[in-house]
């Protein structure tokens, strides 16, 4: 918002003061209104969206609490009463831009053609653009890949079929296309698609394979998390295979018939085998001296040797989409994509090797 722009919102009911400073290479603009007369809105903040229709009054709640906002030189509540002769000060932020901005983001290409693009996500990447975060995501790095996406989902999630959490890794299929995205789309919501993830969760396992069938929903008092709704959740449902059995550790095959929001994160804690590191669904971290116990460290040149002893082998859940089968948009031919495992995964499955290995062993 430019001086123009400012200017514009003056009212018989105030005069209004405007500087600019570049405070920061995104032009951020400060504002300063002089009340003349009783408002019928006398409070601050809707007063100041009531100026600044750009800004949402959650932004401008939020710039107030965060004191860029003072009223005559000092820190002011939402609630303030404006009166005459006040004068206001505001900090105002460039306003959210519509674009995404290409980033070079490193993509890991397991398949492409005309049609579609499979990715081999990497840790630590969210998926698309979203409150808080307008950059460093997966899409970011495929519009500088590419200028073919989908534009089903939107500007702010070109190409998008399905997600991954944040810090699970592994096979995510790209639409380059709006008739590949539609014909996807509807694989995924009839279930015709079939997903494999590895994921290594705590404890001993009883069975060697299990259906959990529990519905899912958000959870009660943390935003951020699922839980397990009996009543009032949608249908989740999961199939496990154990591949492999350790001592306090167990290697899994998750098969999901559904795609909730954090259904395998959920559904293993849900059964007492939270996924390793998953802190949010009470997984642990695991270190090599917690491993090895009484056993000798890893030398250095041996696998592990460069982690300090109480270091975390993995420093996020420990899952992994390794497996994506799908019938081709186009060809409508069956197809099927691998991502192998990704190195903090394997480290730790080598060592849980060396530690934590059983006589019996479970395909």
């Amino acid at each position: 918002m430019n001086k123009d722009d400012i200017i514009e919102n003056i009212s018989e009911e105030e005069a209004i003061l405007v500087t600019e400073d570049r405070l920061d290479q995104d032009t951020t603009t400060h504002a300063q209104l002089l009340i003349r007369r009783l408002l019928p809105d006398r409070r601050l903040d809707k007063y100041i969206r009531h100026r600044f229709p750009d800004f949402s009054r959650t932004l401008i709640q939020r710039l107030i609490k965060e004191q860029a906002v003072t009223v005559n030189d000092k820190p002011a509540k939402c609630s303030y009463q404006l009166s005459p002769r006040d004068k206001v000060d505001i900090i105002l932020p460039p306003p959210v831009t519509n674009e995404i901005t290409p980033e070079d983001i490193p993509l890991e290409i397991i398949y492409e053609d005309e049609d579609i693009l499979v990715i081999n996500k990497q840790a630590n990447l969210i998926v698309h653009p979203a409150r808080g975060n307008r950059g460093g995501t997966l899409v970011n790095g495929l519009v500088n890949y590419s200028q073919s996406l989908s534009q089903v989902n939107g500007q702010f999630r070109p190409g998008i079929v399905h997600r991954l959490d944040r810090n699970t890794t592994g096979v995510i299929l790209i639409a380059k296309t709006d008739t590949a995205h539609w014909r996807i789309a509807h694989q995924f919501e009839h279930r015709q698609t079939h997903k494999r993830y590895v994921a290594v969760v705590q404890g001993s396992m009883d069975l060697d394979a299990d259906v959990i069938n529990m519905p899912l929903g958000r959870h009660p008092r943390v935003r951020e998390k699922y839980a397990v709704k009996p009543e009032t959740g949608k249908s989740a449902v999961t199939t496990y295979h154990v591949k492999q059995q350790y001592s306090g550790y167990t290697l899994l095959d998750l098969i999901p018939k559904t795609g909730r929001t954090h259904q395998l994160r959920v559904h293993t804690s849900a059964i007492k085998h939270p996924i390793v590191g998953d802190d949010l669904y009470g997984g642990k971290t695991v270190t090599i001296s917690q491993l090895a116990g009484k056993e000798p460290l890893p030398q250095p040149g041996e696998l592990g040797s460069s982690l300090a002893p109480d270091e975390a082998i993995i420093k996020r859940q420990a899952l992994h989409a390794a497996e994506l089968t799908i019938r081709h948009p186009i060809t409508e031919k069956d197809i099927t994509f691998n991502a192998p495992l990704p190195k903090d995964m394997e480290l730790l499955i080598g060592l849980l090797e060396r530690y934590r290995q059983l006589k019996r062993k479970v395909r």
